[in-house]
């Protein structure tokens, strides 16, 4: 074997794929299990339902079997959302934590209860097609008979091993005579592959009230965990309105909170009002104004987004022209400013979209949040639970303040576009930049662009800023370097990576083309769009 390295050093393109049915997702074996489903004439969720489960099992890196999951789907009719997250346990420690000051993201305490597999069973039973046994059989086959690590998903894997090494769960599912694979090496998850198993024969119910459910509570209790029976027998996604802002003749939808689709739309409505929506993103003014607009959507994000139970205002009274009027007022045209708009958190993430032949899209977004997540592994199983219990602050009476049997703050946020056409609303693109808090800025980024006539893939492909704290902002290494200058005179402080990697996000887009669709795969990303 030659020594390769798989670093690139050079520009690469890619063209976007064109098709009657599309899937779209960040690793290939993953999107080929989604079109295996449109082949045998299944639907966008169907495809969407084998590709989340095939990604559990290959990009282990960033979600897996005990993830939360949020979805948009377009039915050929209207648009809906399902948000999948789960609850802190009911006997979550809340009290020790706020004491603390902080909640720690490895072990038991940030875990809360997992919300993917609900996702799914919910999800397919509304509008799936084929048996939902068959959506689990690619994930089963590359779980059991093995799957080559792809370079991305390979390096953050062994990344994760000085955090994470010190777990026996985790050691044993996920390294190898003490090692992470390489790229291109065969990995066999049997474990996670029974468990898929399991559910296929006994469905959702097994995870939540049956044998899986009593793996969960009974290593929870061993270990000294919160996470209990009654809190998996307790759990149901919910079914949302999806929130929505207008700006030009097409309209973005979002997930309301407690995701945080929230702080793209403030983003976007502020260059509404500026008149900036326009505005050539690769100029200097337009990126000064939408970095501005975003630092805001942010501010505005981490103080209202919350569980839906707990949060000051609706989304609908929050984005009120006159809100965001006044909002937008703040910007100064000449000048970068600090709003206070926090510290962007870390998080690692999957999506997904997918999209067929009878005019169905799905954008489908599941995440363990940093990475592997907590680092628990729950023995024989192959689950790895998430910490999204990181996503709560511990500021008192603040919405989103950690509490026993509430749902944080999420990161993750499956986006949609739509127009309005002859007779109603028409779809226009399902898409999404996964990344924690990478996520509604690469949102905006990608979108500005495609309403200005980008295809998916050349939006995807462009170089992204991400706003950090105060006047920081990141940029990638291929930013034009008078328009860094340009930027710096505004005021902003600008940091340029040394490389293009997923921590400026990484998206995937389907775009109606054609009477077609249009998909595109982010180069930051293993991924690709496969189509038929």
């Amino acid at each position: 074997m030659l020594p390769t390295t798989f670093d690139h050093p050079y520009p690469s393109r890619r063209e976007p794929v064109f098709g009657d049915s599309v899937v779209a997702t960040s690793q290939p074996l993953a999107a080929q299990a989604g079109l295996e489903m449109l082949a045998e004439g299944g639907n966008s969720i169907d495809a969407a339902i084998a590709t989340a489960a095939a990604l559990t099992v290959t990009e282990p890196t960033s979600n897996g079997l005990g993830s939360d999951a949020f979805c948009l789907h377009w039915d050929a009719h209207r648009l809906h959302g399902f948000n999948g997250s789960g609850r802190s346990p009911a006997a979550f420690d809340a009290e020790r934590i706020l004491a603390r000051g902080q909640i720690d993201p490895v072990g038991w305490e940030p875990v809360t209860t997992p919300g993917a597999i609900d996702a799914w069973f919910t999800l397919y039973e509304r509008f799936g097609t084929l048996p939902m046994a068959r959506l689990l059989e690619p994930a089963i086959r590359l779980a059991q008979d093995g799957f080559r690590v792809a370079p991305q998903t390979a390096y953050y894997w062994a990344r994760s091993a000085a955090r994470f090494g010190h777990l026996s769960g985790w050691n044993t599912t996920f390294t190898r005579d003490g090692r992470t694979p390489r790229p291109g090496e065969q990995v066999q998850l049997p474990e996670h592959a029974l468990t898929l198993k399991t559910l296929a024969r006994d469905g959702r119910d097994a995870f939540y009230r049956g044998e899986l459910a009593e793996r969960l509570h009974d290593h929870s209790v061993r270990e000294g965990g919160a996470l209990r029976a009654e809190d998996l027998a307790n759990h149901s996604g919910m079914w949302v309105d999806p929130i929505a802002l207008t700006c030009g003749d097409l309209t973005f939808h979002q997930i309301p909170p407690n995701g945080q689709g929230i702080a793209m739309l403030f983003a976007l409505g502020i260059l509404r009002e500026l008149d900036a929506w326009g505005m050539d993103p690769d100029g200097v003014e337009g990126a000064h104004l939408a970095i501005e607009a975003m630092k805001l959507g942010f501010r505005e994000a981490h103080r209202m987004v919350a569980d839906p139970e707990h949060v000051p205002e609706t989304p609908e009274e929050a984005l009120q022209d006159e809100r965001i009027h006044a909002i937008a007022m703040e910007v100064d045209l000449e000048q970068a400013q600090d709003f206070d708009h926090g510290v962007p958190k870390p998080g690692g993430t999957v999506l997904m979209c997918a999209a067929d032949a009878r005019g169905r899209a799905t954008s489908f977004i599941q995440s363990n949040y940093m990475g592997f997540g907590s680092g628990i592994v729950v023995p024989g199983t192959g689950i790895a639970l998430q910490n999204r219990g990181c996503g709560f602050v511990c500021v008192p009476d603040h919405p989103n303040v950690a509490a026993p049997s509430k749902r944080p703050y999420h990161t993750i946020i499956p986006g949609f576009v739509t127009r309005a056409g002859s007779s109603g609303p028409e779809p226009v693109m399902a898409f999404g930049v996964m990344g924690g808090m990478m996520q509604p800025q690469g949102q905006l980024q990608v979108g500005l662009r495609v309403m200005q006539g980008a295809s998916p893939q050349t939006a995807l492909d462009a170089p992204r800023w991400r706003v950090e704290e105060g006047l920081l902002v990141a940029v990638e290494p291929q930013c034009d370097d008078a328009w860094v200058a340009g930027l710096e005179a505004l005021g902003h402080r600008i940091a340029r990576a040394d490389k293009s990697t997923v921590s400026f996000g990484g998206g995937q887009a389907i775009l109606r083309h054609e009477g077609g669709w249009c998909g595109g795969s982010d180069p930051r990303r293993d991924g690709q769009a496969v189509a038929r």
